[in-house]
């Protein structure tokens, strides 16, 4: 049992720094009692509770568990949480009726990405104090420390953490057979010769033939070196073992294009990651310590800047693209699932700035939030602007926008502006903010701290003495279709009937929509791009589009793709199914143009009674019909809503029409009806057309909210990002394959280096027993349809822990502003490819030079890169569709032998055979250098050969091929000069 606590004073919560106030005694203890245990119910929903006896590791990392089943895995990573919270407030507690369980023993933890939490009764007050407040001490501490401690922290855990699981005996020590079975688990693929070898030379004390953990740190350490790191280093060292502070200063300059280093700031560096105190004395950075610098957020390839607010935030809302969430409340699909006031807390410390309300009559006169005519569970309104009250500012203080959808009475509107005005109070007074002219909307900056709402509102004509009033219905958003209500007979039967109709009826809309779902962008680009385009590459079915989505590939997809003579049957069909596929675009439109007009003839003919206190809380944010985009806006303080379907046929048919709509006043664009699984459409074309606030259903992890997430990352994920300045004044055909002639474009040039530490990968049916992966890269660019395009690295065999691929990926983007990049991981079999992991940022986002790219959700798993960004002119085509299954890139000797110019030696006949039928399917790869001239065309000279080096392609640097271990294998024979 814990002993009991002195009171600390002030109540804390997790963002007060605890060293500030004299507990530091009481900490400890607190630290001492959860490692030591404690005995605690775990609340699930049901009627019974969990027994589970819950402590501190020894590291401070995580909380963990037993009994469980999942053994290991059963923790929670401190890392994670996000709050902690006493008494009974979360969402399960609330399940359980008053009296069930004293408040003061109650306490809930909520962690991971979508909010999870762990909701516990401890047997007394005293011993949930002790955990509410150590808990709280560790999450202060991580949040006080630096990024660099922080991974290092990280990194120190792991090496523990995998030591003591490799350790099966539990006696301290790994022998010889428990490393092997480690490096098969890593991923490692070493001569067996050579692991003895290393384990000899580290074995360093008396107990001969183990590794105690240091020994397994400098084991680990002589395993890991990384040999690309260290032939850079001598490149910039004149081929000395370390870095002086000169040379550093000139590998900043050079590769890493950073102004105003000094040699002061290049000792500080050192002074920093150098580990070695011998060299440390001398001013030099060695290996480890440049390995160090390298793997830092210093070395990461996100702009350091971006993870603050740094775009101009005084410029009106319609120039702003804003996260948005749809159907926020739901945990799961859009039928059965439950309703949480917590998703609303874990969406907007997410960065969300648009949250949708449901708002429907509830028993006893208080109103209630759900998915109307489905079995979603019901949840009191009060709670819900409670809990947005509580967290909508606590990550930052731009405007929030409540998107409210009124089913109400007239009795309960004005419970809901009674609630909304004395729970929100003076975040919903505007009359401070300047600039009340009709023709433009406020800034985020002039509405920081205030809370929109979004509704409908009473017409002029009608008295401002009366009290209610009747409003059109037709301008009601997000409205569930006759055919997917659940309303009577029995729920299975019911959900059953209503997903096999939604199923049906989803496909015969999407016959083109569920293209731009997929992984493969040029798949994206054939409903919007101009038929007369060279694209070949079939829609993929819909199994495949769900697996990609998911972050996986099904492979039965893509194998069509690697059979060579599939390319030539394709291409002699592509007319008839550019002609196929254009009638399917025409029945699908025909159907939504159909359903909106019968809808919204029945809606014109349909009024609802609306509350003059709810009304006038709505200022800048009226809620109106879909106006023609054609039309002059006659004010810009309204939104428009278009459903996916529909705001997807006004962007083919009117795209520059519906940019310059979307310059004035705000649109938001949700997911169809239909999308009874809580799926998520593709945001990018909507973004491409300017609208703001593309609203995705937020509990559905997959490729697009990782799409969004990337989107708004770049403005410190305040949730309101700038849009171009072609966006906001003038007009453009953002589906034009010369979008913004005369202009200059941007040529990428990635060189995918090497990989470390990748997992195998998560779903595999044989863990961490199974083979050792053979990893491939794709880098996908997505934007507007002329910049989207992929391509992909060749099959490095066994080796997952540092597989060198040295490969040059070249990309031209018209409009780099929108441009999101995305790197994935896959490891290739026979049958398919599975899904490692990724990374996806915008192109503004990155940093030139080399840099490690972090996968997302993984500690150590990162690939290192080299970015260079030119800036091109002239006419310039991408290689897409059947042109890229026969072009692949060079695999040149040395870091700059891409920009030297001169051609590659072409590969013999079986050595292209074999590259194609053994390595991963490839889209748009390059075989030699004549691909190149026609990507590189109009490069702008800078004012030197020298500059035009620099800036177009990776600086000077080592034979990176060279590093490869010889027990590395590749699929794809390489022809060296």
């Amino acid at each position: 049992m814990a002993p009991p606590l002195e009171d600390p004073g002030p109540n804390l919560d997790s963002g007060q720094s605890f060293l500030s106030i004299n507990i530091l005694p009481v900490v400890e203890r607190c630290m001492s009692a959860m490692q030591a245990g404690t005995q605690m119910v775990k609340l699930r929903g049901s009627s019974k509770g969990l027994v589970r006896f819950y402590f501190l590791d020894e590291h401070r990392s995580c909380i963990r568990w037993r009994p469980s089943r999942k053994n290991e895995k059963a923790k929670i990573s401190i890392d994670s949480i996000q709050e902690v919270s006493e008494g009974r407030q979360s969402e399960i507690f609330q399940r359980y009726p008053d009296g069930s369980f004293d408040p003061n023993c109650c306490f809930s933890i909520y962690h991971g990405s979508h909010r999870e939490s762990l909701d516990l009764v401890s047997p007394s007050g005293d011993e949930a104090r002790t955990w509410v407040t150590g808990l709280r001490y560790l999450m202060a501490g991580i949040s006080d420390e630096d990024s660099l401690a922080r991974r290092q922290r990280t990194r120190d855990q792991w090496l523990k953490q995998t030591f003591d699981e490799a350790d099966k005996n539990g006696d301290g020590s790994l022998s010889i057979s428990e490393v092997l079975q480690l490096l098969h688990k890593l991923n490692v693929n070493l001569p067996r010769q050579r692991v003895k070898q290393m384990f000899q030379e580290a074995d360093t004390d008396d107990r001969q033939g183990t590794l105690g953990f240091e020994e397994f740190c400098a084991f680990y350490k002589m395993m890991s070196t990384r040999r690309d790191l260290y032939l850079l280093m001598l490149t910039y060292s004149d081929h000395k073992d370390y870095l002086d502070a000169a040379d550093l200063q000139r590998f900043l300059e050079v590769e890493q294009k950073m102004t105003g280093v000094t040699l002061e700031s290049c000792q500080d560096i050192i002074e920093q990651f150098e580990p070695c105190p011998e060299n440390k004395s001398k001013g030099v950075l060695g290996i480890d310590g440049f390995t160090n610098y390298t793997r830092s957020p210093a070395g990461d390839i996100f702009n350091p800047e971006h993870h603050g607010v740094h775009q101009d935030m005084t410029r009106p809302l319609s120039h702003y693209f804003i996260t948005s969430s749809h159907n926020t409340y739901l945990v799961g699909d859009q039928l059965m699932s439950q309703s949480r006031v917590d998703m609303y807390a874990w969406v907007l410390q997410a960065g969300c700035r648009c949250v949708e309300v449901d708002c429907w009559d509830g028993p006893d006169g208080e109103p209630i939030v759900h998915h109307g005519y489905t079995l979603t569970s019901k949840i009191l309104f009060k709670d819900v602007i409670e809990t947005i009250n509580k967290y909508a500012f606590v990550k930052n203080e731009y405007p929030v926008i409540l998107s409210i959808e009124n089913h109400c009475s007239v009795i309960q509107q004005k419970k809901m502006a009674q609630y909304l005005t004395d729970i929100l109070g003076d975040k919903l007074d505007l009359s401070s903010v300047s600039g009340e002219d009709a023709t433009m909307l406020p800034s985020p900056q002039m509405l920081k701290g205030k809370i929109l709402v979004k509704g409908k509102k009473l017409p002029a004509h009608i008295s401002e003495d009366a009290e209610e009033g009747e409003v059109s219905d037709e301008d009601s958003a997000d409205e569930i279709e006759e055919d997917c209500k659940l309303l009577n007979g029995d729920a299975a039967t019911n959900r059953k009937r209503v997903e096999n109709i939604a199923k049906r009826k989803l496909d015969s809309l999407m016959k083109e929509s569920k293209i731009r779902d997929c992984e493969d962008t040029n798949d994206f680009t054939v409903s919007t791009l101009p038929t007369s385009r060279k694209l070949g590459h079939r829609a993929e079915g819909k199994k495949a589009e769900d697996g990609v989505e998911s972050g996986e590939d099904t492979g039965a997809g893509r194998r069509n793709n690697r059979i060579l003579m599939s390319g030539f049957s394709r291409r002699k069909k592509k007319s008839s199914k550019l002609k196929k596929a254009a009638s399917m675009e025409e029945e699908a439109e025909d159907l939504d143009s159909q359903g909106s007009q019968s809808r919204g003839a029945s809606r014109q003919k349909k009024t609802m009674k609306l509350s003059r206190a709810l009304s006038d809380l709505v200022k800048y944010t009226k809620s109106v019909g879909i106006h023609d985009v054609e039309a002059e806006v006659a004010s810009s303080w309204q939104v428009s809503s278009f459903s996916e379907m529909r705001a997807q046929q006004i962007l083919q048919q009117k795209p520059a029409q519906y940019l310059r709509f979307n310059q004035h006043q705000l649109s938001r664009i949700y997911p169809s009806p239909y999308r009874v699984d809580s799926s998520n459409y593709n945001p990018q074309p909507f973004w491409n057309a300017g609208c703001q606030m593309v609203a995705l259903n937020y509990q559905s992890e997959g490729r697009m909210l990782q799409l969004n997430r990337a989107k708004f990352s770049v403005n410190g994920n305040c949730g309101y990002v700038l849009k171009p300045p072609c966006m906001c004044q003038g007009v453009f055909n953002p589906n034009s394959e010369d979008p913004l002639p005369g202009q200059l474009k941007k040529q990428l040039v990635l060189r995918i280096i090497s990989g470390q530490q990748l997992p195998k990968p998560r779903d595999s049916m044989l863990g961490d027993r199974g083979e050792i992966i053979d990893p491939f890269v794709e880098v996908e660019v997505i934007g507007l349809p002329v910049d989207c395009n992929k391509e992909q690295t060749r099959v490095v065999d066994d080796n997952g822990f540092n597989p060198m691929w040295e490969e040059t990926l070249v990309f031209t983007v018209h409009m780099p502003e929108i441009a999101l990049v995305r790197f994935l991981v896959w490891d290739h079999d026979p049958i398919g490819r599975d899904f490692i992991g990724q990374r996806t940022l915008a192109f503004s986002s990155m940093m030139p030079g080399y840099r490690h790219v972090y996968l997302e959700g993984m500690e150590e798993a990162s690939i290192f890169v080299h970015v260079a960004v030119s800036d091109i002119s002239g006419k310039v085509k991408q290689a897409l569709g059947l042109k890229g299954l026969f072009l692949r890139g060079p695999k040149p000797s040395s870091l700059d032998s891409h920009a030297a110019g001169r051609p590659l030696p072409r590969p013999s006949v079986s050595q292209r055979l074999l590259r194609r039928t053994a390595s991963a399917p490839t889209k748009s790869q390059k075989p030699s250098r004549e691909a190149f001239p026609e990507l590189v065309l109009g490069t702008r000279d800078p004012g030197s050969e020298g500059e035009a080096r620099d800036v177009a392609a990776p600086s000077p640097g080592p034979a990176l091929e060279a590093s490869a271990p010889e027990e590395q294998g590749s699929r794809s024979p390489r022809v060296r000069d």
